[in-house]
């Protein structure tokens, strides 16, 4: 990343912080720019949440490890991550109609967290999200060995969480990310 896509980035997620402090109550800017600054990684992390169109924003700070919590927080699940199975092993286990990828391999390409159920809801207490949208979300392993797969959505104001086969995917369904920093 050079450093006037450094400063970009940077100046987005300020003015997004300012914008939204609802989402943050209690954390600074100061604070969350100390911890961009000392961590090269997350910075290109945030990048690519930023290229894909997941608006990435401070949602607080986890307490147990008083790490600062981003999460993507475009309105719909992120544009340049939907139509994807949800795991690798689902994308080869298909064989035709390919997706481009699965949800948790771009996620873990991206460096970030499939959001648990918990995270979601928790998410939707902060604004309104995915009422056109899905996002897949972490789901238990006894259910993905049945060949599930959770998602959710946000539809008569409130929550859903669906399961689908994990080999599935929807033009509308993507993932949003959690990035620990």
């Amino acid at each position: 990343m050079t450093r006037t896509e450094r400063d970009q980035l940077l100046r987005a997620l300020e003015a997004r912080f300012k914008k939204h402090s609802h989402r943050h109550a209690g954390v600074a800017w100061s604070e969350v720019l100390s911890r961009l600054e000392a961590a090269p990684a997350a910075l290109k992390t945030l990048a690519a949440m930023e290229a894909s169109g997941g608006e990435p924003d401070v949602i607080g700070v986890d307490g147990a490890s008083g790490r600062i919590l981003f999460c993507d927080c475009a309105a719909e699940s992120p544009a340049g991550r939907r139509s994807l199975c949800f795991d690798d092993e689902a994308l080869n286990a298909r064989k035709e109609n390919k997706p481009q990828g699965s949800a948790a391999g771009m996620a873990r390409a991206m460096g970030v967290e499939l959001l648990s159920e918990a995270q979601y809801r928790a998410l939707q207490e902060l604004g309104e999200f995915d009422l056109k949208t899905s996002s897949w979300i972490a789901t238990p392993d006894a259910l993905r060995a049945l060949g599930g797969a959770l998602f959710c959505d946000r539809r008569y104001d409130r929550v859903f969480v669906y399961h689908n086969g994990a080999q599935s995917y929807y033009a509308a369904r993507g993932f949003r990310g959690l990035l620990r920093v």
